[in-house]
């Protein structure tokens, strides 16, 4: 299995992506063990001193101006965890569960914290034992951390709560602690703190959209080829010196997919024929300055999201110099922004591939097809109905489009009286992501089996290795009505594991 070493500095994407979905082992190396050790001993300097210090002798939020004294601060560090632990509703991912936690132990040995060597090697553990704390969707107004979040896992740390096990079974985590022969934390000064002060929830989210959203924009420029070979669009648009004179790089990287795919193709190049067009209509000629618009702020995202895996978010923090001072990098207003300027592309993108898939339906503008790509229409439906549950889609991704980040609410009695709602901004982008998963597979379930309905012209080899794919897939053609629901889900699961793409990719060479 893989292992993946956290040390001092930043861990890597993939790394996160490891650990979260594919069970990575993790392992501390010397180097975050000694940090972890320098960094304590700072906090237990200050400990001993009479001074407060926030976070070390002092209460939390707008109770921070009370003093604890010696023999109330493991109890105080235990409390905050308990009463932090207070999130509501659905139980989150566990994918999304083992990435905060595994961004949190990250965070822990960058040697800013002043947590114990031995906390993050339980944390570790648990990871390792597939230990996963039950997290609900709601706790967190993405300000001071994933509050209540980070708090249900710290919980668990102190053998406290539930968890899931390896197979997917809830259980007292005292007893899963015990089963794995893993002890219980006892938090010391500062502890508890440290292990609920992170973006970590918003970052992990945002790092797997990323990835999920990489396979997504290949495959929408794959389905746009398609949909604008089954219309006999002009691939004259995709022409490269048309897109260097508007130098965005995504636009030519989505152009250049379109035209790779479209090679070969004889479905090309008949809107002039019987139903002669000037141009194509926007959602086929404008296809690659839609999707290359969001390529481009996934770029700006990643970008981000590379800024915030190579810090340490804490407060307060300990120095290199030894000063343990108080800061504001809890608040996620940097990875509040991207999330929601992504659910804003993704919306964008799946309305482009309905309004295309809609044209491909409609005898009045699909220059030739059936109407609904029926077999018999009026006897048939054919795909009316894929169309509306496509359309139902598109509806909820705008909504799932209004931005979060824009949005505060003021707590801690009006000590945290400005929040990104940053993991808000996560939930409804993970939602959406899921959502354009669904609409592109529509799409594609339309175009091919348009593409096989244009006898007599032979669709390009990329294409046909993609109507192939899909059909091995369990993906149906053109034929009489039959029950749609399990096709559209075949298309699901074939657009999410990137099967389009790799079929293309199998003639074309890689996509960009």
């Amino acid at each position: 299995m893989h292992t993946v070493v956290v040390g001092t500095t930043s861990v890597t994407a993939s790394d996160v992506l490891a650990v979260a979905r594919d069970g990575a082992r993790v392992e501390l190396s010397e180097d975050a063990r000694e940090a972890l050790a320098a960094a304590r001993r700072t906090v237990d300097a200050l400990a001993a001193k009479p001074e407060p210090v926030y976070g070390v002798s002092t209460g939390f939020g707008a109770l921070a101006t009370r003093h604890i004294g010696p023999e109330l601060r493991t109890r105080l560090q235990r409390n905050i965890v308990r009463s932090h632990a207070a999130g509501m509703g659905p139980r989150v991912e566990r994918e999304v569960v083992r990435a905060l936690m595994f961004l949190r132990l990250k965070t822990v040995c960058s040697g800013h914290t002043g947590v114990r060597p031995e906390v993050a090697q339980t944390m570790a553990d648990l990871l390792n034992a597939g230990i996963t704390p039950v997290v609900h969707e709601y706790g967190s107004l993405g300000c001071s951390g994933d509050l209540a979040p980070l708090s249900h896992c710290a919980l668990t740390l102190m053998g406290e709560g539930e968890a899931e096990d390896a197979e997917g079974v809830v259980r007292p985590a005292a007893e899963l602690l015990a089963a794995h022969g893993i002890d219980p934390v006892e938090l010391r000064e500062k502890e508890g703190l440290a292990l609920l002060n992170g973006t970590d929830g918003m970052l992990g989210t945002l790092l797997m959209a990323l990835a999920d959203l990489e396979v997504l924009y290949k495959t929408a420029d794959v389905t746009a080829a398609l949909s604008l070979e089954a219309l006999l669009g002009t691939d004259r648009v995709l022409a490269p010196e048309l897109h260097a004179i508007r130098p965005h790089p995504g636009q030519a990287a989505s152009a250049a997919n379109m035209l790779a795919v479209l090679r070969g193709s004889e479905l090309t190049g008949h809107h002039q024929d019987d139903a002669p067009r000037v141009q194509d209509a926007y959602s086929v000629r404008c296809a690659p300055q839609v999707a290359g618009a969001g390529r481009d702020t996934l770029a700006h995202a990643r970008l981000v999201a590379e800024r915030e895996l190579a810090a340490a978010v804490d407060n307060p923090v300990v120095l290199p110099d030894g000063r343990v001072e108080s800061n504001g990098n809890f608040h996620g207003a940097p990875v509040a922004y991207v999330l929601d300027f992504l659910a804003i592309a993704v919306a964008d993108l799946a309305s482009i591939a309905e309004r295309r898939t809609d044209r491909l339906l409609d005898k009045n503008r699909s220059h030739g097809l059936p109407p609904f790509l029926a077999d018999d229409p009026g006897v048939d439906s054919g795909l009316m109905i894929a169309q509306y549950t496509q359309a139902a889609l598109v509806s909820e991704l705008k909504r799932l489009a209004v931005p979060a980040s824009v949005d505060s609410i003021p707590s801690s009695a009006m000590q945290e009286d400005h929040v990104s709602m940053g993991w808000s901004a996560a939930r409804k982008l993970r939602t959406a992501v899921d959502n354009l998963a669904r609409v592109l597979a529509v799409e594609l379930y339309a175009a091919t089996r348009a593409i096989e309905l244009r006898e007599g012209l032979t669709p390009a080899p990329a294409s046909r290795a993609a109507i192939d794919a899909a059909r091995a897939a369990g993906i149906g053609g053109p034929g009489p009505d039959r029950h749609l629901a399990p096709d559209l889900a075949a298309a699901d699961a074939f657009v999410r594991a990137g099967g389009a793409v790799a079929a293309v990719e199998t003639v074309t060479g890689p996509l960009a």
